[in-house]
């Protein structure tokens, strides 16, 4: 992103400079109609931190963008945890439905031994995502909300249990890629194939942002919480 994004801006006016905040927007829970308003306004009928957004903003615009400690240390977890639940919402309920449509369409001029092993790797990824945002839903997530509410956390869990076990979720996308681009018989549609491919590649890109906002904005956030309480 060219300019700086500031509290003052209007909404609207950065959303003109990159629409792909629009995801953003969205998973803070950024009601459009506030769109003609400052960010600090929109913000605030949301309930969210503008500098947080911003923060996530930089991030998601950016794949150079490295967040400072100072930035980290000041910003609002819960509202990155907020960010992180809206994005696995969107991620189950809208992204990999629609790929998984995609998909169906791609393989139907395939024979039914194809159809079966392209649709069970994408059954397969999905069925490994799934859990990957469960865990985070139902224990990580619940473990920084109870640190932000004071509560002392267990002897037996830290974040770096997350750290330590977190994996990168794009990895079979691009085994996904290649199924697409080099290895579908020429009964499927190319237009299909361009199709999948585009929805593959942005759900590759949004996954590797969701990742870097878990290690490199919650995790260290998080140790702070755990070091100096709220």
């Amino acid at each position: 992103m060219k300019e700086n994004l500031t509290p003052d801006m209007r909404l609207s006016d950065i959303l003109d400079m990159n629409y792909s905040l629009l995801q953003v927007v969205s998973r803070v829970g950024i009601e459009l109609k506030h769109a003609g308003l400052k960010l600090c306004d929109a913000c605030a009928f949301a309930g969210i931190d503008p500098a947080t957004f911003i923060l996530i903003s930089n991030v998601f615009s950016s794949p150079e963008y490295v967040p400072t400690p100072s930035e980290v240390a000041t910003a609002n977890v819960h509202d990155i945890v907020r960010y992180l639940h809206g994005s696995h919402a969107y991620y189950t309920g809208i992204a990999l439905k629609r790929l998984e449509a995609s998909f169906d369409r791609l393989v139907e001029p395939c024979d039914e031994n194809q159809k079966k092993v392209i649709l069970k790797f994408f059954v397969d990824y999905k069925a490994e995502l799934e859990k990957h945002f469960a865990i985070e839903e139902d224990k990580v997530f619940p473990y920084v909300e109870a640190l932000l509410e004071g509560e002392r956390r267990p002897s037996d869990y830290s974040i770096e249990d997350f750290e330590e076990h977190h994996e990168n979720v794009d990895e079979k996308m691009e085994d996904m890629k290649n199924i697409v681009m080099k290895y579908l018989p020429d009964v499927c549609s190319e237009d299909m194939k361009m199709w999948s491919l585009l929805s593959i590649y942005r759900l590759r890109d949004d996954l590797r942002r969701h990742t870097y906002v878990e290690d490199n904005i919650l995790v260290p956030a998080v140790k702070n919480l755990e070091s100096h309480g709220r």
